[in-house]
Parts: structure tokens; sequence; C-alpha cells
């Protein structure tokens, strides 16, 4: 298959991409949200007609709370988060609110309630419960990445030839990297806020991708048995891609159409989630189809040299 034929060209692509998503990371840093910083959160209804997003963020601005984020929930709801405040900016945010809230009686909705605007809940975040969710998301990602390298070299023990099974799993490792650096390098260039929310994304993408780079490895598995020495094995893994690509693709095709629905139709709040599971989705099909196999075939061809 081409793939393999010209896998020079995608080592050398999905390289420069991986080198210009973590150089992003360093240049420009994440910005941590306040589940790992710490900060306040604010919940609150508006009785007929929610403002429009921009007059809430200057309302916001001029309550004294700068670099908030403003998301709408539902019809009438609003959800801000913030760093922490204090009781004195507390009330002068509500009071803000409150007076961009439709008056009582002026809309036409025949539903509306006698209140303009209600506080529903606000909680706040400390720094050390911050510092706990951001140990525990490093030790989820670390653990993950260790099974799935146990997981491989396990599964692949009986074909340990000419590739050592234990090197499926580093591949597979290497491979998640690439998924991993393109969504980070994402949020560093548009300064998205990352938050536990963003961690479910990441393990969810690193799932994906593990699944769809383990059902090619698998197919290789099954032809190598099959072939035995009869062909080489670039060749049996290029085989390998051309009956799993297909399958790869439109699975991938599928997950991102209802996801890009979900952006779309969703709430405001559910719109960075989405949009990181779509960019990893399609970075982890591109990485399963376009990076592993030339990986364990430039793996193979150094093997062979030596």
């Amino acid at each position: 298959m081409f793939i393999v034929k010209y896998k020079n060209f995608f080592l050398g692509f999905t390289t420069l991409l991986i080198v210009a998503s973590l150089f992003q990371v360093w240049s420009q840093g994440i910005k941590p949200g306040i589940d790992f910083t710490g900060g306040s959160v604010l919940e609150g209804e508006y009785g007929a007609v929610r403002p429009d997003v921009e007059a809430i963020k200057k309302a916001v601005a001029d309550a004294g709370v700068e670099s908030a984020v403003v998301q709408t929930a539902g019809d009438t709801g609003v959800l801000i988060r913030m760093r922490t405040v204090t009781q004195d900016e507390h009330a002068a945010l509500t009071e803000k609110l409150a007076e961009i809230a439709e008056p009582v009686g002026s809309s036409t909705v025949a539903s509306a309630t006698p209140v303009s605007y209600l506080e529903t809940q606000f909680n706040s975040i400390g720094p050390a419960i911050g510092s706990e969710l951001r140990q525990k998301s490093i030790y989820a990602v670390t653990l993950v990445i260790l099974l799935i390298v146990l997981y491989i070299a396990f599964a692949f023990r009986q074909v340990s030839r000419p590739i050592k099974s234990w090197k499926y799993g580093l591949i597979a490792v290497v491979t998640l990297l690439h998924d991993v650096a393109i969504p980070l390098g994402f949020v560093a260039l548009y300064g998205t806020e990352v938050d536990a929310l963003f961690v479910t994304a990441i393990l969810a993408i690193l799932g994906f991708s593990i699944h769809d780079t383990i059902v090619v490895f698998d197919r290789i598995r099954e032809n190598l048995r099959a072939a035995g020495k009869k062909e080489e094995f670039p060749e049996t893994v290029g085989k390998s891609l051309n009956q799993t690509f297909a399958r790869s693709i439109n699975t991938s095709l599928t997950v991102v159409l209802v996801l890009l629905v979900l952006y779309f139709a969703g709430g405001d709040s559910t719109h960075a989630f989405s949009l990181t599971l779509i960019i990893g989705i399609i970075a982890g099909t591109y990485s399963s189809v376009f990076f592993a196999s030339p990986l364990l075939v430039q793996l193979y061809n150094w093997q062979e040299k030596k």
C-alpha cells in the first residue's frame, strides 16, 4: 500500500506535527482552569429572556472580575467560571448581572416568571482541591499508558518475530504522544482553559486511538501467522492496512459526525469538550493508519540493518 511505500513522508510529516504542537505548548503554555488552580463558579437563571453573552461579559468586567469564562446553559441560564472572588466582588457581580436583566413584565412571553435574575448556585474551589485533581489526572494518564504497553506486549507474545511483542506496545505509546500533543497544541494556540472535562476528553481520545491502533496491529498479527515466512514484513503490514483502512475511516467518520452535531447543537459548556474530541479523534485515526504502521516498518528496517 502507498502508506508503507511512502512511509518516510508520513513519518516526517507526523514528526513535524508533534514538534510544532509541543513547541506551541512550550511557547504559549497551557492555561489551567479553576478545576486545577482554584476559583469560583456562579450559575444563574434569567426569568424571561437571557441577555446577550457579550452583555453578560461586560457586566462581569464592570464588576471587576477579569478573565472570566462566560457560558450559556439551557434557554435562560448562565455559567460563569472565574478566579476566587471576595464577598464584596460576589455582591458586585450579582448586582451587575441583575442590572442587565430584562425588567419584570416587559417580556411578551406568557410564562415569564416575576424574577428577572436569580443566582442558583455559587461555589468556590480551593487551590488544594485543584492540586489534587491535577495530580490524579497525571496519575490517570500515566496508568493508562502503562497498562496499554503491558496489554499489547501480552496480546502479541505469540508473534514475537520479526518484531518483539513489547515493541508493538512501545510504538502504540509513541502514537499516543501524537494524539495527545495535537489537542494540547490546539488549546495552547487558542488559549482554551484546560479543566477536568478536557482531561476526560484526552482519556477518551487515548482509548479510541489505541483501539484503532490495536485493530490494525491485530490484523498484522493474523497475517503474520497465516503467511509465516512466505512474504516480507513490510508487505504484510501493507496488506493489513488495506484490509483495515476502510473500517478505520468509517468508524471515525461516524463518531466525528455525532460530535459535530453536539458541537453545533449543544450548549456552550460542551463546545470545548466536543471540539477537543473531534480534533483528537481525527488525529488518532490518522496516527493509527499513517504513523503507527509506517513506524513499525521503519523499526523493522533498522533492525534488519544491524
